[in-house]
């Protein structure tokens, strides 16, 4: 699997039902090449019956949160940024904070692997000067609201 592969399994996480056109939209490819790729994720068993079948030990329990706080080169003209992490699957929340730092990224991931390219992607982003990452061990307290 590849990172295309995992934004497909992100979008189709997040919606099964989208359709191959919509899904193409979101990860840049065409309709016929989401369907290829989502095909052979279903030969590989990693989609089954259009229900996500994620592998041992990748439950959503299981996924591994971590925060990324950002510094931008300029926090009035850093737009690109914000449109850049919107596009990661995998960031559930974006805050725009004062202080000392610019951004607060939170995101679940399958793996510290997937964490760590999210962190080098951003960190390389023109617009981003520096950013400091932390792994959450446990939740005490969640209370997600809509």
């Amino acid at each position: 699997m590849d990172a295309v592969d995992e934004k497909i399994i992100a979008e189709l996480t997040r919606n099964a039902r989208i359709t191959h056109a919509e899904l193409g939209q979101r990860v840049q490819l065409s309709r016929n090449a989401v369907r290829q790729r989502v095909e052979r994720l279903e030969r590989q068993g990693h989609i089954g019956g259009y229900t996500l079948v994620r592998p041992s030990g990748t439950a959503a329990s299981d996924l591994v949160r971590a925060h990324v706080l950002v510094y931008r080169k300029d926090r009035m003209r850093g737009g690109d940024v914000l449109a850049a992490i919107r596009r990661i699957p995998e960031v559930v929340s974006c805050d725009v904070l004062s202080g000392e730092f610019d951004l607060l990224v939170s995101l679940e991931a399958r793996s510290l692997e997937r964490v760590r390219g999210i962190w080098e992607h951003m960190a390389q982003m023109p617009g981003v000067r520096d950013t400091v990452t932390t792994l959450a061990l446990s939740r005490i307290v969640d209370r997600t609201r809509s």
